[in-house]
């Protein structure tokens, strides 16, 4: 069984005050919506676990109903730290999970095909990464923001999700974490920890976040390409 652990119980801090980006409405719903249903439709996945803030339960439920979710899935209860939330979600996934694909709920564009590759390298390698290379030119500052030197990208890759894993390999790599009370940014990480050799997968196609108000009309106009591309699926799961 492969089960998916969409992380939706951050505090959004880069959005601004007050403001809940998982909630703010694209195409008529809600951010987070469009990242389950992406999962929900994927062939291989077979159930959802849903890392959400306390209280946010009715508000999710609410969301089941809108995408017409079919796939199983539970709610399991956010964390003080990323880390935290990603630990009680694979903690709640199925006894007979085996692979289990951590998502960030505010990445909402991520090809099914990706998220396949992904799972099949998990699957060879115990872990796996979708990335992209490096493009930019990259230098290293000093603390009076003065360049210091150029930094050689030909071996450097930014991380997105799905990060992928053999349910026992994530386990133990968390364990690590909070047996060291280490604070990480991404899973990955927790895997460098023990020592698991983590599998990258290219992201030819774009995968944002949403991560600050400005990447909402990207967002949206990534969403209203795949649902040009998919105008079937787009009227299945009720999107406006």
């Amino acid at each position: 069984m492969i089960s998916a652990v969409i992380v939706a119980a951050g505090s959004s801090k880069r959005m601004g005050s007050g403001t809940d980006k998982l909630f703010l409405q694209i195409r008529g719903q809600p951010l987070v919506a469009h990242t389950w249903r992406r999962f929900d439709a994927c062939q291989g996945i077979d159930e959802i676990v849903l890392v959400i803030r306390e209280g946010m339960e009715p508000a999710f439920r609410e969301i089941a109903a809108v995408i017409r979710a079919r796939k199983p899935f539970r709610f399991a209860r956010g964390g003080p730290e990323r880390q935290d939330s990603v630990w009680n979600g694979i903690a709640d996934v199925s006894p007979e999970c085996e692979i289990v694909a951590i998502q960030d709920g505010a990445r909402p564009c991520t090809p099914d095909e990706l998220i396949m590759q992904a799972i099949g390298r998990a699957r060879e390698f115990g872990a796996a990464v979708v990335a992209h290379r490096v493009s930019d030119t990259l230098k290293e500052g000093d603390a009076t923001n003065l360049i210091k030197r150029t930094v050689d990208r030909s071996n450097l890759w930014a991380v997105q999700t799905p990060q992928v894993f053999h349910l026992e390999v994530i386990r133990k790599a968390m364990q690590a974490v909070r047996d060291q009370g280490l604070i990480l940014t991404d899973d990955t990480s927790a895997c460098e920890l023990i020592g698991q050799t983590v599998a990258l997968v290219e992201s030819a196609a774009p995968n944002p976040k949403v991560t600050s108000p400005g990447d909402i009309p990207y967002i949206e106009w990534l969403l209203c390409e795949h649902a040009a591309a998919n105008p079937a699926q787009a009227i299945s799961s009720g999107i406006v």
